[in-house]
């Protein structure tokens, strides 16, 4: 009988959630903007976890600024991680800004350019 999945894709999933908890209540940084963390991938062998965030209604410059404290802020997050997980060796965290979220919202914006402005809609009802 086959897995139905990998035991990195398991362990990708359990990082993301611990990862998501701590940078919500734990990290208490006033400069750090609303952050979410959408996707964890981690190498066959364990040893690398790309972190996939992102920063909703923020600048590039802010993204910048958020990643710059989360680099910062990588060995408080791997202890917290180490407490919260039973692993022998924790991967090493890279965080990796998502654009996947405001690409979407562009493609939808360019197809269906009705949406913001409902006077071109047609759907005028005064």
């Amino acid at each position: 009988m086959p897995r139905e999945f990998a035991r990195n894709q398991r362990v990708a999933s359990q990082i993301r959630r611990e990862l998501a908890f701590i940078l919500q209540t734990e990290l208490k940084d006033p400069r750090l903007g609303f952050m979410t963390v959408s996707g964890v991938d981690l190498t066959r062998d364990l040893s690398v976890a790309k972190v996939y965030f992102t920063i909703l209604g923020k600048g590039h410059d802010q993204v910048e600024k958020n990643r710059n404290i989360i680099d910062q802020s990588i060995p408080f997050i791997r202890r917290q991680l180490g407490k919260r997980m039973r692993m022998r060796v924790l991967p090493e965290l890279r965080f990796i800004h998502d654009t996947s979220i405001e690409k979407g919202m562009r493609i939808d914006e360019l197809l269906n350019p009705q949406k913001l402005d409902p006077a071109k809609n047609g759907d005028e009802t005064e």
